[in-house]
């Protein structure tokens, strides 16, 4: 039988599960409007969507399009604001910083709500 104090001992543990970022094995770490996340270097939070051109799926475009971002990079005790675009990657410290994909994809049904974004931020290089 388990005991239920062993279990209400390990419920706080468990509680910090559900917000630890996926990271890919191509080395990108998901991350949420607002969400701070350590990328191996500087700690990133994306502040807001400046521009999302994207062009919806099953739509043909003559340019793809981007999404520009406002982020928060956070390393060696300094914090600095930066616009990221999924065209340009951003120099950072000694290495960096890409975005690598957002989801969902873009539709010409609807809006994307802040709150459903995700994006794959990777950071390359030393620190």
């Amino acid at each position: 039988m388990i005991n239920r104090y062993a279990l209400l001992a390990l419920a706080p543990l468990t509680l910090g599960c559900a917000t630890v970022p996926q990271v890919e094995p191509t080395g990108a770490t998901e991350a949420r409007l607002g969400q701070a996340v350590n990328l191996g270097g500087p700690k990133v939070t994306v502040v807001e969507v400046l521009e999302d051109s994207r062009c919806p799926i099953k739509v043909d475009c003559v340019w793809a399009g981007r999404i520009k971002l406002s982020v928060r990079i956070e390393h060696g005790g300094t914090k600095r604001l930066a616009e990221l675009a999924s065209d340009q990657s951003l120099p950072v410290a000694d290495g960096v910083l890409e975005l690598v994909s957002t989801k969902p994809a873009r539709s010409n049904q609807r809006a994307i709500a802040p709150d459903d974004y995700r994006f794959m931020l990777r950071f390359s290089g030393g620190l």
